[in-house]
């Protein structure tokens, strides 16, 4: 059978796009060799924020004191917390396993391998003892995590994510080498746990892109709480437990019960046949266009494969275009402007556009509207003796091209400055909008002020 839309791998970008092409009418096939959700879902995304909720109650309840709330030594059950996670994981696979039925998705499990394009370019794909063909082709392929060559690693048992969602068992202690996103994630949770943390990162800062001066704020949160950091650190030999790290010439062995391995992720690009399509590459992995169109007119790119914006809100809007683009209804195509990025520790922080670093650096002008989090009444009788930093960064007309927040619940408001960027408001548009009071969200109006 030859099928209208192909789409190898699962994930967010995959998944999405298999329902949207299907409830639009088209014959739609996915191919995912694991679990429906793909990283994300599996040991990623979903995962990490189970555990870090888990780990944020038991925080609260610890600090109920400062609420007037006895809580008298608060403890927790370590393998119920990952029975819990892996008991979200199982239903969200399931909601999406649902998805693809009621829409009438053709899910194949397995190992895809595109086999050629034809003269009329249609994809023909293998799959075990099996041949399927399609019109179209959508490579949502996914990343996997960066191995780095550094000596003793290949002989030293190391978590990476993957491993430390599956532990059953808390380590006294961990050496966390990154201090990206995954890794400051990690390192929230297992300090919430007890964990004696450790953080080595290459870099003078952690959060590599985010805002400096509220990834500075963070740092120092947290090692008020504990984590020993070690930025600017480089890691040159890993042996077990101990991790030899060098700065300004010298060395010296940092300590763990576990090693715990972030240094970021790379597109997949092998084991699928993508060398068959002959398709242009870009950085480590695919190049495509607005529509997320490769080189090739019929076969389309999402998600982390595009080595551009590794994260899975940017793979679901990505496929949304894609699969617009093939249904004719192309509009204007993938908008970067505005993608938000969140780390969910506790605080949270996020942000969204620009960052004071990036116009420096462009040697574009604009002007910083800041106001710390406590400006909220909301915040300060949920956040006892805490505090955080709302950051906004205005171009020299007042339009907002950059939002940075530092406190919970940045996650969720960061998203009413990105509808900002994305549709170019200006400070007074901004501050026009009726804001219900009283809640954090003011502070982004406030701010402005």
């Amino acid at each position: 059978m030859k099928y209208d839309v192909a789409i190898i791998g699962g994930g967010p970008a995959g998944y999405t796009a298999a329902e949207r092409a299907a409830a639009s009418g088209l014959s739609t096939v996915l191919f995912e060799k694991n679990a429906l959700g793909g990283v994300c879902l599996n040991e990623g995304c979903v995962p990490t924020k189970t555990l870090l909720y888990s780990a944020k109650v038991y925080d609260t309840i610890k600090h109920a004191q400062k609420y007037a709330v006895k809580a008298e030594n608060p403890t927790f059950d370590f393998p119920k917390i990952i029975a819990r996670k892996n008991k979200v994981v199982k239903k969200l696979t399931a909601g999406i396993r649902m998805k693809m039925t009621e829409h009438g998705v053709v899910v194949v499990n397995g190992e895809a391998e595109i086999k050629g394009r034809a003269a009329d370019g249609t994809i023909t794909i293998a799959c075990g003892e099996e041949t399927y063909e399609a019109a179209n082709l959508l490579l949502c392929t996914g990343s996997e995590t960066v191995i780095p060559p550094i000596p003793g690693l290949a002989e030293t048992e190391y978590w990476t994510s993957r491993e430390a969602l599956q532990t059953k068992e808390l380590p006294a202690s961990l050496v966390i080498i990154g201090g990206g996103v995954i890794g400051m994630e990690f390192a929230s949770f297992f300090n919430s746990m007890g964990t004696e943390v450790h953080v080595v990162e290459m870099l003078d800062k952690i959060l590599g892109p985010m805002d400096k001066e509220l990834s500075d704020m963070l740092q120092a949160e947290y090692a008020k709480r504990g984590i020993k950091f070690y930025l600017s650190h480089k890691v040159t030999a890993v042996h077990n437990g101990e991790v030899t790290v060098e700065k300004d010439g010298e060395s010296f062995v940092i300590n763990g019960e576990k090693v715990l391995l972030s240094v970021g992720r790379h597109p997949v690009t092998k084991g699928f046949g993508l060398e068959t399509l002959g398709v242009e590459p870009f950085r480590n992995g695919i190049k495509v266009n607005q529509y997320m169109q490769t080189s090739l007119p019929n076969v389309y790119a999402c998600g982390d494969i595009t080595a551009f914006s590794l994260l899975a809100h940017t793979a679901v809007s990505e496929a949304e275009v894609a699969v617009k683009h093939i249904q004719g209804k192309a509009g204007g195509g993938m908008s970067y402007k505005a993608i938000p990025g969140v780390v969910y520790t506790n605080p949270e922080i996020a942000g969204v556009g620009k960052t004071e670093e990036e116009l420096q650096a462009e040697g574009i002008p604009y002007t910083v509207k800041k106001l710390p989090m406590a400006f909220s009444g909301r915040f300060v009788a949920e956040n006892e003796q805490g505090n955080g930093v709302c950051k906004l960064i205005l171009a020299e007309d007042e339009t907002v091209i950059g939002a940075h927040l530092l406190g919970n619940p940045a996650s969720e408001l960061i998203v009413i400055a990105g509808l900002a960027i994305e549709k170019g408001m200006k400070a007074e548009e901004l501050k026009s909008i009726v804001f219900p009071h009283p809640t954090v969200g003011e502070i982004i109006k406030e701010a402005l002020y």
